[in-house]
């Protein structure tokens, strides 16, 4: 992991297009190649980002780059570009550096989901029905590039559907799935498109609100029943 701060102008193109003025930041780049930019602030959130499979290339600032930077009293001492397979980019312009180490942080062993989450994924890869009518598991913990997928299934329809699981549904649950269906969904060999599915005990309503923003459909499941242990006849009401 290399970890990089210095003075920067970040811009962004792709879907949309994004510009983040000069600040002093920090700049991490991942084994996998991905780039993520932060500031001081918003917890683990970067201020923007390009996930792998992307491409990173440095080079010297341009004649016109430089004369630019020096209008606004800004030495311009590198420009790296960062590229996609589908065509977003993110060009980072670096003034003074103040830090620039790499560490070996070697191969992480990954989350260990607590024993409710653990057997929730469980019980549900046993029982996909929950998720609709003639629905089938096609794989626990798919992998991707960037991770494991909890569930791989299909629909009635045939569609692939990548599930997530939590015991609570928070926004960074729909943030990583949302990840996870970018990586999926360029994925020949899993058809035209993958759609998702946030799972869990409790969803938050903000993490519903941007789940249903950007397709994901989601499922509130009930532990207890899929245990087996709530049985609708011996309720009073």
């Amino acid at each position: 992991m290399r970890l990089v701060i210095a003075d920067c102008q970040v811009d962004y193109t792709g879907r949309l297009t994004a510009h983040l003025p000069w600040a002093r930041r920090l700049i991490v780049v991942k084994a996998d190649n991905s780039v993520s930019i932060h500031a001081d602030d918003r917890a683990y959130k970067p201020l923007n980002w390009m996930s792998p499979p992307c491409t990173l290339s440095v080079r010297e600032p341009r004649d016109d780059e430089a004369a630019a930077t020096a209008d606004i009293d800004r030495q311009l001492t590198a420009v790296w570009e960062v590229h996609s397979p589908t065509g977003d980019h993110l060009q980072i312009l670096l003034g003074q550096i103040h830090l620039d180490t790499t560490h070996e942080l070697g191969v992480d062993p990954g989350l260990q989901k607590d024993g409710v989450e653990a057997h929730l994924q469980e019980l549900l890869a046993e029982n996909p029905e929950v998720f609709g009518a003639g629905w089938s598991l096609v794989q626990r913990e798919y992998m991707t590039p960037i991770g494991p997928v909890d569930l791989l299934c299909r629909n009635a329809e045939g569609v692939y559907v990548a599930v997530e699981i939590k015991r609570r549904g928070e926004i960074d649950g729909v943030e990583q799935l949302t990840r996870y269906l970018d990586l999926l969904n360029r994925d020949h060999l899993l058809g035209s498109h993958v759609d998702g599915v946030f799972a869990a005990q409790q969803i938050k309503p903000q993490a519903r609100t941007l789940a249903t923003d950007r397709g994901i459909a989601c499922v509130t499941v009930d532990y207890d029943e899929l245990r087996g242990m709530d049985h609708p006849e011996d309720r009073l009401f």
